[in-house]
């Protein structure tokens, strides 16, 4: 009898461990910015290589909610808020990889697990990786929407102190809020546009903004809500466009302020 108490007990250890991997795997992705198919499939598949249904997973933007009735070893259930957050797709990419060995039966549960957490706790790029690629990215942007050269040359310059200011927000203990994020990061691109524009730095005062603001509109997050209203997951779909318009409305607020700004201290005169 202790035998077979043993066993059911491992068995039962082994299934939790399975729906805690699955449950992980999930929030990871949706952490991460993944759409809401990719989550519940990425569940439903690991849950399944381990003898489990995973029928019980439902998705929103903002949490997990997961169980799993087994007729031997009782009931299983995990929920999970997860808020709103930014995009990891390096991330996405190891969840996907390693859902795909789990499925061909390369990871225990217990190993499964470890590998999850592992990938959850990877370290961001380096904070120069970071700003470079911010201030090309504003750079080549200017130039596409018609800046010149030096107008992409300043978009770099505005678009690398605009990664700095967002690294030393993100740093803060207590979490600020992503509207303020974005108004005082649209006002600050839009005051040193105008400031390198009033130094000569720069043609067009136009496109160097239109460049600058370009790492903060939430292209992935609008794309991700149209493919979640495609797949018919319409409440996660109408939550991220709702999430994508107030982004997009503080940005607009913040370059507006300074414009209003600047041009009643300058007597109206039309900097573009």
């Amino acid at each position: 009898m202790d035998i077979v108490e043993r066993i059911h007990e491992k068995q039962q250890a082994d299934e939790k461990l399975a729906l805690d991997a699955a449950a992980l795997a999930g929030h990871i992705l949706l952490e991460s910015g993944a759409e809401i198919f990719r989550v519940e499939e990425t569940i439903k598949r690991v849950a399944n290589a381990y003898g489990m249904k995973g029928e019980g997973a439902f998705v929103l933007s903002s949490g997990i909610f997961l169980t799993e009735e087994s007729h031997k070893h009782g009931f299983y259930a995990n929920v999970k808020h997860i808020p709103l957050s930014g995009v990891h797709l390096d991330k996405v990419a190891a969840v996907n990889q390693l859902s795909r060995e789990i499925e061909n039966g390369m990871h225990t549960p217990a190993e499964a697990l470890e590998k999850l957490n592992e990938i959850k706790s990877m370290p961001e790029k380096p904070k120069l990786a970071q700003m470079l690629a911010t201030g090309v990215g504003s750079g080549c942007f200017c130039y596409l929407f018609g800046g010149s050269v030096f107008d992409g040359m300043t978009s770099f310059l505005v678009g690398c102190i605009l990664c700095m200011y967002l690294s030393v927000v993100g740093k803060r203990k207590k979490r600020t809020s992503k509207i303020v994020v974005n108004i005082t990061s649209g006002m600050l691109v839009t005051a040193l546009s105008i400031l390198f524009y009033l130094c000569g730095i720069g043609e067009s005062l136009n496109h160097i903004v239109i460049g600058s603001i370009i790492p903060l509109v939430p292209g992935v997050a609008f794309t991700n809500a149209i493919r979640d209203i495609a797949s018919e997951d319409y409440i996660s779909g109408t939550v991220r466009i709702v999430d994508v318009v107030l982004v997009a409305f503080s940005i607009a607020m913040g370059v507006g302020l300074v414009y209003t700004i600047f041009s009643r201290m300058v007597g109206g005169i039309v900097l573009w």
